[in-house]
């Protein structure tokens, strides 16, 4: 064989060569995944969706609890404030009724002191007048952490020098606010 024999045909070459693909041709043809979108669209959506919901969740069961906690602490604040305000005995009114003041702010607070001081104490020191005071019941008709309305059944036992004892049963709106950790009464509605 000779040289020439062995370069191969241009016209053979080129009928069995394939054709050269075509640059647009050369890269893989991108496909629809759906666990790409999955991945990359739907979880994070549902994280956020979640995340959203517990934080939701956890503002009202904190919201739920301060509510709670107001409702119980200023009930009892409440019977308590109210026993001060309405027991006093002659020889210590003074003390007694200085000292409920303290359970009291705003413009109740002046109130009760101008009454207080006018009728109650010069009336007690008088006449021998002595007064206790218990709540048999209370409820709470509205608490917020800072703000609480409360309804008391109050009895109180009145006895004027040395007469008998007078029995009187009547209810109270007492509407307290809290000042500095300590709930105090704003408002004083017989109803």
């Amino acid at each position: 064989m000779t040289t020439e024999d062995a370069k191969p045909d241009p016209e053979v070459i080129e009928e069995d060569a394939a054709p050269a693909p075509a640059a647009a041709d050369a890269a893989p043809a991108k496909r629809f995944s759906l666990a790409g979108a999955v991945a990359f669209g739907v979880l994070p959506v549902v994280a956020l969706l979640l995340a959203a919901a517990a934080g939701y969740l956890r503002y009202e069961d904190s919201s739920r609890r301060d509510a709670d906690t107001a409702r119980i602490e200023s009930v009892q604040a409440a019977k308590d404030s109210t026993v001060a305000l309405l027991s006093y005995k002659p020889e210590s009114v003074e003390k007694d009724l200085g000292a409920a003041r303290d359970r009291l702010t705003g413009s109740f607070l002046d109130a009760y002191t101008q009454l207080i001081n006018t009728v109650v104490i010069p009336g007690a020191k008088e006449k021998k007048i002595s007064a206790l005071a218990a709540v048999p019941a209370a409820a709470s008709v509205s608490a917020k952490p800072d703000h609480a309305v409360v309804l008391l059944f109050v009895d109180q036992t009145v006895v004027v020098g040395t007469d008998a004892p007078t029995n009187t049963a009547s209810s109270v709106r007492v509407t307290l606010e809290k000042v500095k950790d300590h709930w105090l009464i704003s408002g004083f509605d017989p109803i």
